[in-house]
């Protein structure tokens, strides 16, 4: 029998300290230039064989947004994402918050073509992170400058993913705990949670807003009830395959878009919606809505910058990978 979401949120809760790693603590090490001697183009490398990509399937921009977050919120930012699964591991990559991920490839191609330049130099970890800024300027948004010097983790834990990353139902409190355990404030969640702005999420993601809020087959009273009722129309109870744009009309362009849907209540998971169960974000949702999104570009490409931080590894810890799939 499932459990009740609640209780869920509440065991979260109670397993984030623990687990966290003291990712918030660790020594960044990292430096703008970082690899000026050893691979100086490659920030020219990455951005051509992204755009090479991008430019054929820009849905994919979202997923490798997510992919770099999903990666710093487990064991930091270390490309512990990446890895497959072997005989006597479950990986990351296979968590059920993760199977969502798309963009693999793309990762791939960049280190091949990093490696045909500079062979063994540049880490899947900082790929990561300038993947995720590179796709986000390619449709619009903002560009900011990312700090280099990342090396890639040898670990990668399935039920560490499980037991780490956000569900799409969690409260406000459990949101705020979770970012607080990684460094990150409630400005960062407001902020970050802006990068919905772009991509698609399955129906079963937020089916019971529609259906089953209480279990008593309501709705969920926050939501806006003409939203619902379009929702309706896309996503029956039990459809687990069919996916609705988190942000309808620009779903592939980064913009401010987000906080006008979630101050208007049409905020489409409950983790967005709940950003106006407290003061700081729902101060800053109304503020971004407001002055159509005036601070936002800024304020992303900076908590990007302090997410891109969160847990690496510096120095001789970790390794450079040679392929982004497995350990050396």
């Amino acid at each position: 029998m499932a459990l009740p979401r609640h209780f869920v949120v509440f065991i979260l809760q109670l397993i984030l300290v623990p687990l966290a790693f003291n990712l918030c603590n660790a020594s960044h090490g990292l430096k703008h230039g970082f690899y000026r001697k050893t691979c100086p183009t490659v920030e020219a490398i990455v951005r051509k064989k992204t755009a090479e990509y991008i430019s054929k399937a820009p849905t994919l921009a979202a997923p490798l947004l997510r992919m770099h977050f999903h990666d710093c919120a487990v064991r930091g930012c270390d490309a512990s994402v990446l890895l497959n699964s072997t005989q006597n591991n479950q990986a990351e990559r296979d968590a059920f918050p993760n199977q969502s991920l798309r963009g693999f490839q793309v990762i791939n191609g960049v280190k091949s073509a990093l490696e045909d330049n500079c062979p063994g130099v540049v880490s899947c970890a900082d790929i990561l992170a300038l993947v995720a800024r590179d796709v986000v300027s390619m449709i619009k948004g903002p560009h900011w400058k990312v700090p280099l010097g990342r090396r890639d983790g040898k670990v990668s834990i399935m039920d560490e993913a499980l037991n780490l990353l956000p569900p799409p139902f969690a409260n406000i409190s459990s949101l705020k705990q979770q970012f607080a355990s990684l460094g990150l404030n409630a400005k960062d969640l407001a902020v970050l949670s802006g990068g919905h702005t772009i991509g698609t999420a399955h129906c079963f993601s937020f089916s019971d807003r529609m259906y089953n809020f209480t279990g008593q087959g309501d709705t969920d009273p926050t939501m806006d009830p003409n939203y619902i009722a379009h929702l309706k129309k896309k996503c029956s109870p039990t459809d687990v395959t069919t996916i609705v744009e988190m942000d309808p009309g620009s779903f592939k362009t980064f913009d401010e878009k987000y906080y006008t849907l979630v101050a208007k209540r049409r905020g489409l998971l409950q983790s967005d919606a709940v950003l106006l169960d407290d003061i700081e974000t729902k101060a800053y949702v109304k503020q971004q809505a407001l002055t159509h999104g005036s601070t936002f570009f800024k304020d992303f490409g900076k908590s990007m910058v302090k997410m891109g931080k969160i847990g690496v590894l510096t120095g001789h810890a970790g390794e450079i990978r040679k392929h982004c799939d497995f350990v050396n």
